[in-house]
């Protein structure tokens, strides 16, 4: 916190204005000044790019489109050249409602919403604030991070010095032992945080869809009005998308108790079931051969099969009824090449192979990664969280999960799974 001339105190977080008339810069910071933001303000893109030469730790760009030499696309475009920039937010603010291909020219230069003028000011800062808080919990994850690097370098440096010592080691592993206590502690704090976090968050939500959905109901309303109304529902439902994405993303804890004998054909089995209507609506057609018995966490299971399987359907191509194929055979340790963290000799092979648009193999191992996406989301839906929540499952069960793919021809998700579980006492 610092103390501004006038003697308010001022936030650490700062957000760049770029818009060449004043009086627009003049609007969006009356709307901004109570929540006490630092607020540098640019009248060009070209003096917004020499702000950003000398500073970088802005949480947030509020950008105009249409501006003189440079315009927001173009500017944005070349902030993001710079790694040092890429992780600062853009919202474009614009007087104009354009055609979908206009506005995923935004999203494709790195923007991450629009705000059309005359601009509400209590949808902006509403805005603003979803993504200042965005901000500072990645920097309390990072400073968190950085502690536990440090703290884990000072724990490696200490074991060398005291290899030597009986006695010392010893003492070292039990502070490794009460370190790890402090981390379970940690991770569950963690699952209540993001609990609590995706309800605060999801709350201002509900009540912008239900008080739109009661302003789309009055008689008489423009055309105009009632498709903006409608954009700030798609937008506020896409986010509670990416909420509960990520609230599910963020789940640590895992206790061996949770480990049953799963039959995963019913598990199957019950995913489609979930996905009738997408199934239905596609004329997709899901074939599965006869899957195993593991120790596994039933609803991790189903949801990874759950997300497959909707990845499968959703990816399809124009035209072309999906075929998706669900298979599975026992293998050993020698046949297979994924990471496990299993000390096993036998594991289960399962494939899960469709016939939809596929993807460049490059992106083999980026697709696994959260929030990335291969294709627009004005095309497919989703938040990009899917196959990382695979990722972490088949994690949990001490597994791995790979791709294969090519454009145009499909792709096949591949994952194995130890056929027990260590530290169970239970033999299939």
């Amino acid at each position: 916190m610092k103390t501004a001339q006038n003697g308010q105190i001022k936030s650490d977080i700062k957000i760049l204005l770029v818009d060449d008339r004043e009086d627009n810069l003049f609007s969006i910071e009356t709307i901004l000044e109570k929540d006490n933001y630092t607020l540098v303000k640019a009248r060009s893109g070209r003096e917004a790019l020499k702000v950003l030469l000398h500073q970088q730790d802005f949480s947030l760009i509020l950008m105009d489109v249409q501006m003189p030499e440079l315009n927001g696309f173009e500017t944005a475009a070349i902030i993001y050249e710079r790694d040092i920039l890429k992780n600062i937010p853009i919202i474009f603010i614009t007087a104009f409602s354009y055609d979908e291909d206009y506005i995923f020219k935004g999203y494709k230069t790195g923007g991450v919403d629009y705000i059309y003028k005359p601009i509400k000011p209590e949808l902006l800062r509403m805005k603003v604030s979803v993504f200042v808080e965005l901000y500072r919990k990645n920097e309390q994850l990072l400073l968190h991070e950085k502690k536990l690097l440090a703290a884990n370098k000072s724990l490696q440096k200490e074991i060398e010095e005291r290899r030597t010592s009986e006695a010392k080691i010893r003492l070292l592993n039990q502070q490794l032992v009460d370190n790890n206590a402090h981390l379970k502690s940690i991770n569950e704090e963690l699952d209540r945080f993001a609990y609590v976090a995706s309800h605060d968050l999801q709350e201002p939500l509900r009540k912008i869809m239900v008080f739109s959905d009661k302003i789309l109901m009055k008689e008489n309303m423009d055309e105009e009005t009632e498709k903006y109304f409608k954009k700030i529902i798609n937008s506020s439902k896409r986010m509670q998308m990416l909420i509960n994405d990520l609230l599910n993303f963020s789940r640590q804890s895992v206790s061996s108790s949770d480990f049953q004998k799963t039959d995963l054909n019913a598990l199957a089995k019950e995913a489609i079931a979930e996905l009738e209507i997408e199934v239905e609506k596609s004329k997709a057609r899901i074939v599965i051969s006869d899957l195993p018995v593991v120790w596994a966490i039933p609803s991790l299971m189903k949801q990874l099969f759950h997300n497959l399987l909707s990845n499968a359907v959703k990816f399809r191509k124009k035209g072309i009824e999906p075929l998706v194929h669900i298979d599975a055979k026992r293998i050993s340790r020698a046949d297979q090449s994924l990471t496990l963290h299993s000390n096993g000799n036998w594991y289960y092979k399962v494939s899960v192979t469709d016939n939809g648009i596929g993807f460049d193999p490059k992106y083999t191992d980026e697709i696994f990664m959260v929030f990335k996406r291969l294709n627009s989301y004005h095309e497919f839906e989703g938040t990009g969280v899917g196959l990382s929540i695979c990722k972490k499952i088949l994690e949990k069960h001490n597994g791995s999960i790979v791709a294969h793919s090519e454009p145009g021809k499909g792709s096949t998700f591949t994952f194995v799974l130890p056929e027990k579980q260590s530290g169970t006492k239970l033999h299939i």
